[in-house]
């Protein structure tokens, strides 16, 4: 690599574009789920992580990780789901200093109910522009992006 090379004619149209998305994306799969659903983009990756989880638990710190949200937001969209009965919050029993989200049965049938509108805004907003026969080196070349900066 060489980071003092300016970005060739191509790479800079890449660079553009994705900085674009990088930006108007969230936005935009933020207000369709919120449009249909009623839930922010933070509160349905809440229930899909834990959704995913085993016993649909986790720490507030993984989940924050798993989220992409800072601790003090991440306790804000959970209190918040508590409120709602989608989640429920309590001490963690091995290190009473965290605290354990777990989801209820009322919160995977919100997100269950979610799913289709958080899917067919994914295919809308990005799957169904992409030529279908490079799917699977988009997503190695994303992926590879993605696991350095974890």
């Amino acid at each position: 690599m060489t980071p003092d090379v300016p970005l060739n004619p191509v790479e800079e149209r890449l660079w553009r574009a994705l900085m674009r998305v990088l930006v108007a994306l969230p936005k935009a799969l933020d207000d369709d789920l919120l449009k249909s659903t009623g839930l922010t983009m933070s509160e349905y990756q809440v229930l899909v992580h834990l959704s995913e989880a085993t016993e649909r638990e986790m720490r507030m710190t993984e989940l924050a990780a798993a989220t992409a949200l800072s601790v003090s937001r991440i306790s804000r969209v959970v209190n918040a789901m508590q409120a709602r009965g989608w989640v429920d919050k309590r001490r963690d029993a091995h290190d009473a200093r965290g605290s354990v989200a777990t989801l209820t049965s009322e919160g995977l049938g919100r997100l269950e109910s979610a799913y289709p509108t958080n899917l067919a805004s994914a295919r809308r907003r990005v799957i169904g522009h992409l030529d279908k026969r490079s799917l699977a080196g988009l997503a190695n070349q994303l992926e590879a992006v993605a696991a350095q900066l974890d």
